[in-house]
């Protein structure tokens, strides 16, 4: 019922998102007497604001089509290597013969698209084969291709990591911390031939009882059975997913805005200003940031359930009684994988210590073979997007990685 509600209240938007298109045509074109109006770049600016306050957003391309490789530009094509129905392992073809190390970034399924990881993938692409996570907004995906659990995505992770080869390092951002951990346990354990150089783990709940955030105290003031009832939508009958059960896009948005509201409405009254000042500059990375931010994907419910219970709530990975198809997931058993975690000062996501928690956990590794890196004065988003991520994190990884490729 929410979920048709929701799409009930965009269509009563349509006919405002119309009329402020056609004011800010008015009032812009420069063949129309309104757009010498006194008031006009005002009357635009408002326009404007109102156009992306009523908008949809949709998927946003990454758009990464060059990189320079040793101050030689150099195209890259976006190839969808292996297609799973929840899930396209990515690509990104660079022009040019080069024997750098293979990477895999294994991309959040937490809200956001794969997209949000643009700047990650920009910023190795000069030195690394890159291979990302696609993750598929689950509203897309039909029923009849079956329930994605948790267990699934560690399936999806071990599979990409063979279908790579024993020569690959694995990046993972945030919430796939844990699944990643899983899925190369297993490997181990089971004594695969294929296993990862490098782990690299980037501000991930491994071990959501340190360092609590706001996150992590919703997950455990809330009992299970409110997320499930709260929370978990049908999808309405316009999507191929028809009836499949989902954490919906549009609250997981209301859930990341309602974190800092006042936040939000200065950037966009300020946004207001910067179009009527002429600031395009300032106008135009605004639009770029919520053009991604406000982009979200609906998530197999199943999936978000078993997060929440398995990650949140019971802490079964770092009290060692995490079962994945029945099999205990054991980090003791990585020995030969090395270990960089890296964590942001000022992350209210995943507190500190919550990723630095996998060195205890993976204690067969040699203390040689791990890394832990504390960046100071760095947000959640500042460990993988951003100057700091571009100056100083991404050649430190690149540097771990080249160590042990």
């Amino acid at each position: 019922m929410l979920y048709d509600l929701h799409e009930l209240h965009h269509a009563l938007l349509e006919p405002w998102h119309v009329l402020a298109r056609t004011n800010h045509e008015l009032f812009s074109h420069p063949f129309s007497p309104l757009s010498y109006h006194p008031l006009a770049d005002r009357v635009t600016a408002g326009a404007d604001l109102m156009q992306r306050l009523t908008r949809r957003y949709e998927k946003p391309a990454f758009g990464l089509s060059r990189t320079v490789i040793r101050g030689t530009d150099v195209a890259v094509t976006e190839r969808a290597a292996l297609k799973k129905p929840f899930c396209t392992l990515l690509h990104f073809e660079r022009a040019a013969r080069r024997s750098d190390p293979k990477v895999l970034v294994v991309a959040p399924l937490s809200g956001h698209f794969a997209t949000l990881l643009r700047d990650t993938v920009r910023a190795l692409l000069p030195d690394h084969d890159v291979y990302l996570t696609d993750w598929a907004d689950a509203k897309m995906v039909p029923l009849a291709e079956g329930h994605f659990h948790l267990d699934d995505y560690v399936d999806y992770v071990r599979e990409f990591i063979r279908y790579l080869g024993p020569d690959v390092h694995v990046i993972s951002v945030c919430q796939p911390t844990v699944p990643v951990l899983a899925a190369v346990s297993l490997m181990a354990a089971a004594g695969e031939s294929v296993w990862p150089r490098t782990m690299v783990m980037m501000g991930g709940p491994i071990d959501a009882r340190r360092s609590p955030t706001a996150v992590n105290g919703l997950a455990t003031r809330k009992p299970f059975v409110w997320f499930e009832r709260a929370l978990i939508q049908r999808v309405p009958a316009k999507y191929p997913g028809f009836m499949r059960r989902v954490y919906p896009g549009f609250l997981q948005w209301l859930g990341f805005v309602g974190m800092n509201p006042s936040r939000h409405a200065d950037a966009h009254w300020d946004y207001f200003h910067h179009l009527i000042e002429g600031d395009g500059e300032s106008a135009a990375a605004h639009r770029r940031f919520y053009d991604e931010y406000n982009a979200v994907l609906d998530l197999p419910a199943e999936f978000y359930l078993d997060t929440i219970r398995t990650v949140f709530q019971d802490f079964d990975l770092p009290q060692g009684r995490w079962r994945v198809r029945g099999e205990l997931v054991n980090p003791a058993a990585i020995s030969r994988t090395a270990l960089l975690t890296i964590e942001g000062e000022l992350d209210d996501i995943s507190g500190n210590g919550q990723t630095e928690a996998a060195h205890a956990l993976c204690a067969n590794i040699p203390a040689r073979r791990r890394e832990h890196y504390l960046v100071p004065n760095v947000g959640h988003y500042g460990i993988f997007s951003g100057r700091k991520w571009r100056e100083t994190i991404a050649p430190r990884v690149g540097k771990f990685i080249r160590r042990y490729d």
